[in-house]
């Protein structure tokens, strides 16, 4: 019961995941395709999993997108700008 909960609320906070990391590239000035393309693979790739989990569609297309999204994150963590404290 407290599970089926849960996983009710998982979608809302991919989207107000979402928003944060819209708000804060605003207000950090940052700007361009390539920086905020780590954070939409992330989320992608919690989606898929949510839906594969959620439809039961847990197949080697999941994990395959899964795995290939996590990559490209990865890859374009070079992307992101330098923090300065």
């Amino acid at each position: 019961m407290i599970a089926d909960g849960l996983w009710s609320i998982i979608p809302f906070v991919m989207l107000i995941a979402g928003f944060v990391i819209i708000r804060n590239r605003k207000r950090a000035g940052v700007t361009g395709m390539k920086t905020a393309l780590t954070p939409i693979c992330l989320l992608l790739s919690a989606c898929i999993n949510y839906v594969a989990y959620v439809f039961q569609l847990m197949g080697i297309a999941s994990w395959g997108i899964s795995i290939l999204l996590l990559v490209l994150a990865a890859y374009f963590t070079k992307h992101l700008p330098n923090v300065q404290t």
